[in-house]
């Protein structure tokens, strides 16, 4: 399975390297380039991508405030001729940081962590056993048992997802798209791109709000009518 992957770098020159270097490597698969991240923006709306070779030095939208404005993003390495923003990549959950120039070597070593990155992300949903009432999810070191019932909602953190139950938060290694195919669909029901609620625990909706225990759900306007129809069904009592 290939990765699909983006290049955003305002540079003509830069971008023709990066293809150059990603159609060499057999698990690499360009969906797109731009040539700032406002344009990659409605790359990533329309397509399933999961990495990024992000610049920093851009009009408009500067690569870190690409990475500090974004929600749910795929995988992302950063290509610069700035290497004092290093630390600022890294604590934004950047995989890898490539000084330009930087050779076909190095470029292939950021690839194969995003490539082992990835698997591992894989097989930790496959690890993610889902049967009747529970599912298992690994958390802290530990095998822990999930009830559906204890499950109020599920936010996208960047890589990971935010469990939360009844009783705690727990944050653990997957993603909302795939954690949304194993849950029963008459329970759980995406609601916008970063949550997933359980529509048992759901106490009033309120416009494009959800209420569920004391947090507040937003409700995109992409899925407000699927989310409608699917929450209230035949429920809604009329006069």
């Amino acid at each position: 399975m290939k990765l699909k992957c983006i290049i955003v770098d305002d540079e003509p020159v830069a971008r023709k390297l990066l293809q150059e270097y990603i159609e060499d490597i057999s698990f690499l698969e360009i969906a797109g380039e731009a040539d700032n991240p406002l344009k990659a923006q409605v790359i990533l709306a329309r397509e399933s991508v999961d990495l990024i070779f992000l610049d920093i030095n851009m009009p408009k939208l500067s690569g870190i405030e690409f990475l500090r404005s974004g929600s749910n993003l795929p995988m992302v390495i950063l290509t610069t001729a700035y290497a004092e923003h290093a630390l600022d990549g890294f604590s934004l959950d950047v995989l890898d940081y490539l000084v330009k120039p930087f050779s076909f070597d190095r470029f292939l070593k950021a690839c194969n962590k995003a490539k082992d990155y990835h698997d591992l992300k894989r097989q930790a949903g496959k690890n993610s056993v889902i049967n009747e009432n529970y599912f298992f999810v690994k958390y802290n070191g530990r095998i822990e048992k999930v009830l559906y019932d204890d499950l109020l909602f599920i936010e996208a953190a960047l890589n990971y997802v935010i469990l939360h139950t009844n009783h705690n938060k727990m944050i653990v290694y997957l993603t909302i798209k795939g954690i949304i195919e194993d849950l029963p669909a008459d329970s759980f029901i995406k609601v916008h791109k970063s949550f997933i609620v359980n529509t048992h625990k759901i106490r009033s909706i309120e416009g494009n709000i959800i209420h569920i225990g004391n947090s507040e759900i937003p409700i995109s306007q992409n899925y407000h009518d699927e989310v409608m129809k699917m929450i209230v069904k035949d429920k809604m009592l009329k006069r």
